[in-house]
């Protein structure tokens, strides 16, 4: 039994056990507790090291094709990133610390592409070489290959980092935040997103709520314990957001319908048509569209279905 990323507690009450619903890289499942003494939701145990790879396709990243319906989900995502742009963005204006932007967990190099656009310095790091490439060869982004704490970053030179859905995959999520603080300048800005367990969707949709993600989130972070974490790792924070036009709409149509997926069809190699692929993403889009009310009523009750967060480094 694995002890409290948070608390260091050991006991635990079992939530649920389930099965990697969105992918299907496993038919193994998984038990999701709620640390008996904070509440923290975790696997238990979490997937062996050894197996974890399994889980990761080795096309995990938006990657866009010249097809009609790539050209849509890369239109799509443009207008859906303004939200991450316009946070960060915001936050490295308003700090006094010099020094490039590290996108951590950078995937294809969409954002940071978006980033360069409006004439900040931007670089990329992701575990995955071929991620890393992808950044290069498609967004025109410097990326390099490697985990945080053994970056070739100077300690205090970047102005801001951001990890948008990175910290929940990790087995020790302090470890990078400890990293970041290392490698930000004083007054540099983290920003962090991550799912929040705390939200409607999950109380609503239990196990099949995306967010959820067995086996590849390893912790299922509230605010509150997100924050809590931030703290003691040396943060203060600076602004919340419950609201993400990428991510609160679209999970919860992923969580309804994962077979219309873009990403879960091309990962599972699903054999369609141009038109029938085209058709499909018609639909999910549709249906995330419609999912928007939803999702800003939950988000302006802070209850939405990730959390964004920005915090300073004293």
């Amino acid at each position: 039994m694995s002890a409290c990323l948070l608390c260091g507690c050991t006991r635990s009450a079992a939530l649920f056990r389930t099965s990697d619903r969105l992918f299907g890289t496993t038919t193994e499942e998984f038990a999701v507790v709620r640390c008996g003494e904070c509440g923290l939701l975790r696997l238990d145990p979490p997937p062996a090291p050894e197996k974890l790879s399994r889980y990761y396709p080795a096309d995990y990243w938006f990657s866009p094709d010249q097809t009609a319906a790539g050209r849509l989900e890369e239109a799509y995502r443009r207008l859906v990133l303004r939200d991450h742009v316009r946070f960060v963005d915001r936050a490295l204006r308003s700090t006094r610390a010099a020094g490039p932007l590290l996108d951590v967990g950078c995937g294809g190099g969409l954002f940071l592409r978006l980033m360069r656009s409006r004439g900040f310095r931007a670089v990329g790091l992701d575990f995955s070489a071929q991620a890393a490439a992808l950044a290069w060869r498609r967004q025109g982004v410097p990326a390099v290959c490697a985990v945080l704490e053994r970056s070739p970053f100077r300690p205090a030179s970047l102005a801001g980092l951001t990890m948008f859905h990175v910290l929940e995959h990790l087995y020790d999520p302090r470890a990078y935040l400890l990293a970041a603080r290392e490698l930000l300048a004083p007054d540099g800005r983290l920003v962090v997103q991550v799912p929040n367990a705390a939200c409607w969707q999950f109380r609503f949709l239990g196990h099949a709520w995306n967010g959820i993600d067995v086996p590849r989130h390893v912790t299922d972070f509230r605010a509150a314990d997100l924050e809590r974490l931030l703290a003691a790792c040396g943060f203060a924070i600076v602004r919340r957001k419950y609201f993400s036009l990428r991510d609160n709409p679209a999970g919860l149509a992923s969580s309804l319908a994962p077979g219309l997926d873009p990403m879960a069809r091309r990962v599972r190699k699903r054999v369609e048509s141009a038109g029938t692929r085209l058709a499909k993403d018609l639909v999910y889009l549709a249906l995330a569209a419609a999912a928007v009310p939803f999702a800003a009523a939950e988000a302006a009750c802070r209850a939405g279905s990730t959390i964004m967060i920005e915090a300073r480094r004293p």
